[in-house]
């Protein structure tokens, strides 16, 4: 297989079904925004026999990622094509059953008219499965804006799915030297945002009332196709859903909290700074077996 263990292949109008390159070599210009500026959005979607998982969320969001940034994308047919390839190509080797699937598009080298687009395709790793079943330790974080700073500077893009991670990278490397499996997000002004990769939901099971929830959007958080899929799926067998606002102290006093990824999917938080949380409790146990039913469902 092309680059070992990684597929790429770059959507182009010379090749239908994309262009498979060699993951090995160089393929992206010195030149292009994306390197030099970190000018671009991107998506991760989990794959499994085969198949990728919420594509049109996917493609839906990065869509109004670009809208942001004013950037012009392929469009979706050209995305699925390549998908298809690259999985294929990926399959042709190894038969790993889940896949992570990356779409990846940048404003094009500087001075061009077009854009820069591929897809990655590579195995789910060791650590995302493990996480799912071992659950986390977490730090809170702060990011350094107060809850209305997204409707206040829509220019600071929040919400959106932009290649400019490295604060959200040296959010985990900060949680990880401190020895801290992850991170949560809050505003300055004291209220639960989200993960550097991931959406925050806690639940409640309340004299048989079930309640999900996950921070206000309009605060600045990126709308999590996982959460969204979960939400669907646990409406329809009777949760009652809810978005916020949270504070700290909510996450301490709910049944479950869980950071949910396209990627990791559905990933128990079991303390946060060295505090357990009830979701290590029986109750919350059996609140992140339901709940991850429901999101294998909705997949």
């Amino acid at each position: 297989m092309l680059g070992g263990m990684t597929v790429l292949v770059f959507l182009d109008p010379l090749h239908p079904h994309g262009r498979i390159v060699d993951a090995s070599k160089p393929q992206l210009m010195a030149t292009d925004l994306g390197a030099t500026r970190g000018d671009g959005v991107f998506e991760s979607m989990l794959a499994r026999d085969g198949k990728p998982r919420k594509l049109q969320a996917h493609l839906e969001r990065m869509a109004t990622s670009a809208a942001s940034l004013e950037l012009k994308i392929p469009a979706p047919v050209q995305w699925e094509r390549a998908i298809e390839t690259a999985i294929a190509c990926h399959n042709e080797e190894d038969t790993a059953s889940e896949l992570v699937v990356k779409l990846l598009v940048t404003r094009g080298v500087e001075g061009a008219s077009a854009p820069t687009a591929w897809v990655q395709v590579s195995a789910v790793t060791r650590k995302s499965r493990q996480q799912r079943e071992t659950g986390l330790a977490v730090t809170l974080l702060d990011r350094g804006y107060n809850s209305a700073a997204a409707e206040r500077a829509p220019w600071l893009l929040m919400g959106a799915k932009t290649l400019s991670y490295a604060v959200n990278m040296a959010a985990l490397r900060y949680a990880h030297a401190a020895g801290f499996d992850d991170a949560i997000f809050t505003s300055s002004d004291g209220m639960v945002l989200e993960g550097p990769t991931s959406t925050v939901l806690l639940a409640t099971d309340r004299d048989g009332v079930k309640t999900l929830q996950t921070p206000l959007l309009k605060s600045g958080v990126l709308p999590g196709t996982t959460q969204g899929a979960l939400f669907a799926a646990a409406n329809a067998a009777g949760w009652r859903l809810g978005y916020g606002p949270l504070v700290p102290q909510d996450l301490f006093d709910a049944d479950g909290v869980w950071l949910a990824s396209s990627i990791r999917l559905l990933a128990p938080v079991n303390s946060i700074d060295g505090q357990s949380l009830s979701t290590t409790s029986d109750s919350g146990s059996a609140l992140t077996v339901e709940l991850t039913a429901l999101l294998e469902s909705a997949l």
